[in-house]
């Protein structure tokens, strides 16, 4: 089985000018991505774009862990890119850009079943800041109770939590893992929604990222439907 899933994400979310939309797609699927796939470490890839949300264009990355960003390849490709690369890099194609790097805090093990799966056809992504004072109630809430219980609808494949290691934040982020990007508009989404008690557990309010949550739509490797 080739490993797919790794203990590190990153994340780079885009609004991209509408002149550079074009080039910027077929770049990022025609060279950047393959380039990057190359390197030690990286394990597999995939672009979205939203259809609930924002920023527009999502980018994940699963990683063997966090040294992939300092090996001699990724170095050599940082400090002497593309000529494609340099171009977009100097046009600036891209309005907003976030980037992230996310280490995973659930599961707190690997799951066997979840390690050969591909970048799924949709993703819904929740970027979430916690107050000091109720993030212990937040977390167990959210591992105990919230994800199992929404991995177990129809629809939802995965889900794993993160937090954030390198970037702007915010600190937490979720990651479920659709058959569609519907799944989260579905009658048994709804109806468990509202049987969700997670703000009276943790006593408190706590705050999404603009745009977040994100429902995203699988652009690169193409969908079949």
């Amino acid at each position: 089985m080739t490993r797919k899933k790794g203990t590190v994400i990153s994340v780079v979310f885009a609004d991209v000018d509408p002149e550079m939309d074009d080039e910027w797609n077929r770049w990022y699927n025609e060279e950047h991505i393959p380039d990057l796939l190359k390197m030690p470490g990286y394990l597999d890839a995939a672009r979205y774009e939203a259809v609930r949300g924002s920023p527009r264009y999502l980018a994940i990355y699963e990683h063997e862990d966090f040294g992939v960003f300092s090996t001699p390849e990724r170095n050599a490709y940082r400090d002497n890119p593309p000529e494609w690369t340099r171009s977009i890099q100097a046009r600036g194609g891209a309005r907003l850009t976030i980037r992230n790097v996310y280490t995973r805090i659930y599961p707190e093990t690997e799951d066997p079943e979840a390690l050969g799966r591909p970048m799924p056809p949709a993703v819904q992504v929740g970027r979430m800041e916690v107050p000091a004072e109720i993030e212990e109630k937040y977390n167990h809430y959210y591992n105990n109770i919230r994800l199992p219980q929404n991995t177990a609808l129809p629809g939802c494949l995965y889900a794993r939590r993160f937090q954030c290691i390198e970037g702007r934040g915010p600190k937490y982020l979720t990651l479920y893992e659709f058959e569609h990007e519907n799944v989260s508009q579905t009658i048994a989404w709804n109806e468990w929604r509202k049987t969700d008690t997670m703000n009276e557990y943790i006593g408190g309010d706590y705050d999404h990222a603009p745009g977040s949550p994100g429902v995203y739509r699988r652009i690169f490797p193409q969908r079949s439907f």
